[in-house]
């Protein structure tokens, strides 16, 4: 999927239908001289309702389209006829979907099960036709109820991406080149910071025909969960994620408060973000000798507390498959 092509935030306007009105009519037939009132009622408006549908990844469908608006439920007639329903409107979003009202900013429901639905705005109730209102006292109205009114609102659809693991790190720590290692995504990948600016999936094909999805989450920096850079922006993704592999290259100056760092992040914007099962990555290790790696070894031992860690080069498939086996093992604890 390309960059363009990912859309996870947008604001869409919506009108449920209009309820349709109760019948004013009186039985007319040869030999019946006072059939007496029979108009039906209304049908009732058509429906807003939000669907998952696990075939989507993207909320790019609401990118252009961003105004919908139900039917309008059909009037009643005579022989106590009721009008038929308007036609129901389905929103298709992706799984990870949170809707929240526009001004209060809300949250409203999410989407998780494929096929799963939620009505956000209910269609307007159908008038009652003048059947419903004879009496002994009055044997034939000449009134029936209008249709009632459907509801509109402005919503927020955002998208928080589902996925068995999800890559933290700084930007340039070299995520997006192991997403196109690891699996057969093609994300960009250019020696500049902050080259992916939304997130990327991939699917890991493992042994025996498994599989899991990678999620390659846009860098994150010291400040992120105060909204410094694109803040809330990438740390939403992350909460979706039911592991993170954190990626920290090895020429870094200090990789054990580089991790700290990227902790203190997640534990300010989320802290139940650190319940999750965590694997640190050194990344590009491939520029260490066996004595440099073995010295690092032994002082992240003493430093992480210990949190897993492995060495790694996406360039020179130098602990892929080693990495797979730990994702796997981490996925079925």
């Amino acid at each position: 999927m390309t960059e363009g092509n990912f859309v996870d935030y947008v604001k869409v306007g919506l009108t449920s239908g209009k309820g349709g009105k109760g019948s004013v009519h009186l039985h007319r037939e040869k030999f019946i001289t006072k059939g007496g009132p029979d108009g039906g009622d209304g049908g009732r408006g058509g429906h807003i309702i939000v669907r998952g549908n696990e075939n989507l990844w993207t909320l790019i469908n609401f990118k252009y389209t961003k105004h919908f608006k139900a039917g309008h439920g059909e009037h009643g007639s005579k022989s106590r006829s009721t009008g038929a329903d308007g036609e129901d409107v389905y929103l298709d979003v992706p799984l990870g979907t949170v809707v929240k009202d526009f001004e209060t900013k809300d949250v409203l429901f999410e989407i998780t099960e494929h096929g799963e639905e939620k009505i956000l705005l209910k269609g307007g109730m159908g008038g009652r036709g003048n059947w419903h209102f004879r009496t002994a006292t009055n044997q034939t109205p000449r009134y029936a109820q209008p249709g009632m009114d459907g509801l509109e609102g402005e919503f927020l659809l955002e998208l928080k991406v589902l996925a068995d693991v999800g890559l933290v790190g700084f930007p340039n720590a070299g995520k997006s080149t192991l997403l196109s290692v690891i699996t057969s995504a093609k994300p960009k990948i250019a020696d500049y910071e902050f080259t992916t600016l939304k997130p990327n999936l991939g699917i890991v094909e493992y042994r025996d025909f498994k599989s899991f999805v990678m999620a390659d989450i846009p860098g994150i920096i010291e400040g992120a969960a105060e909204g410094k850079g694109l803040g809330h922006y990438f740390l939403r993704h992350i909460e979706r994620n039911a592991n993170l592999l954190f990626l920290i290259p090895a020429d870094s100056k200090d990789i054990s408060k580089e991790y700290e760092i990227l902790l203190d992040e997640l534990r300010r914007y989320n802290p139940e973000l650190l319940d999750k099962e965590r694997l640190i990555c050194i990344s590009k290790s491939d520029m260490l000798d066996d004595e440099l790696m073995d010295e690092m070894r032994e002082e992240l031992n003493k430093d992480l507390n210990g949190t897993p860690f492995m060495f790694i080069s996406s360039v020179a498939q130098m602990g892929i498959v080693e990495l797979k086996d730990k994702l796997w093992a981490m996925l079925n604890a």
